[in-house]
């Protein structure tokens, strides 16, 4: 089901519904200010298997968490200065940052890595979900390999952008995703840039 949305003025009762079904375990497909996400609630355990389901990735480096504010990054990470002076420079914006996460963070997601991607996207779509569901949203880049009887990506012959969706209704056949928030105007096919600031150096592990 799509749901056409203003992105500055998004209906409370549309806001609602999409906070319902995330709380319920459901789906989500939204825009970024990169491209279009697949997105769970950060606290339903049954969002986060149908999100990996979905997904058809096993590796948590292409899972991200998106936010709506930089203090909830402290929640759910290790964060200094120097990672709060860098954040505070760059969001929001279309960058990823990854960080040593904390226990219950992990417990939550049932990581088996220590670290995971961060981000707030400068996209009012996203940032309205976070702030009615009152947590972080669970998060995984909506692909063309998702749709059923899709044929196979070549990692060394196709161009990676030729997998994500320009619009809503392309995703409509993705199993699984309840709502699709539609603002009516076509994504870009980018990704973001993702920065590893886990460790002691800042290191580039993809340029969006």
């Amino acid at each position: 089901m799509i749901r056409y949305v203003i992105p500055n003025n998004i209906d409370d009762r549309i806001l609602s519904q999409g906070a319902q079904i995330l709380n319920e375990g459901g789906l989500l497909a939204v825009p970024t200010d990169t491209s279009w996400a697949i997105v769970c609630s950060f606290k339903s355990k049954e969002g986060i298997k149908k999100l990996r389901n979905i997904s058809k990735e096993r590796d948590e480096q292409h899972f991200t968490l998106l936010c709506s504010e930089l203090s909830q990054f402290s929640e759910l990470c290790s964060l200094n200065n120097s990672h709060f002076r860098l954040i505070n420079r760059l969001a929001p914006g279309p960058y990823v940052f990854i960080l040593k996460t904390f226990l219950n963070t992990e417990k939550a997601l049932n990581l088996k890595r220590r670290e995971i991607g961060v981000r707030i996207p400068d996209s009012p779509i996203p940032i309205a979900l976070v702030r009615e569901l009152g947590s972080p949203l669970y998060s995984i880049t909506a692909k063309r390999s998702m749709l059923p009887a899709e044929p196979a990506f070549n990692s060394e012959e196709d161009d990676p952008r030729d997998q994500l969706f320009e619009a809503g209704w392309e995703m409509e056949d993705i199993n699984g995703i309840d709502l699709i928030l539609d603002s009516g105007v076509e994504q870009e096919r980018v990704f973001s840039t993702v920065l590893d600031i886990s460790g002691d150096e800042v290191t580039l592990i993809r340029q969006g």
